[in-house]
């Protein structure tokens, strides 16, 4: 990541909001339960999936590019799980 990245950290009805404007701004997003429980007002999300089905949804519609998973890893320099010990 270079020093010109961001985070926006939003949590509860913010998260999908918040999300969708960093978006668009050219930030990266992620989102999940332990932001929000619900995937709509008073409706909880059944899992993390529906949140970043949902958001995935909203950026394409966009016209955004939304990353692999591959990307994603490569993009934060993670190892991936078939690279680690557990």
């Amino acid at each position: 990541m270079s020093q010109s990245d961001v985070s926006i950290l939003a949590a509860g009805a913010a998260q999908i909001c918040m999300a969708t404007t960093a978006s668009r701004m050219g930030g990266r997003v992620r989102v999940g339960l332990e932001g929000s429980l619900f995937i709509s007002h008073g409706r909880p999300a059944e899992s993390n999936a529906q949140q970043v089905k949902q958001i995935r949804c909203i950026i394409e519609d966009l016209g955004n590019v939304v990353a692999t998973p591959d990307e994603a890893r490569e993009i934060l320099a993670l190892k991936g799980q078939d690279k680690v010990n557990f």
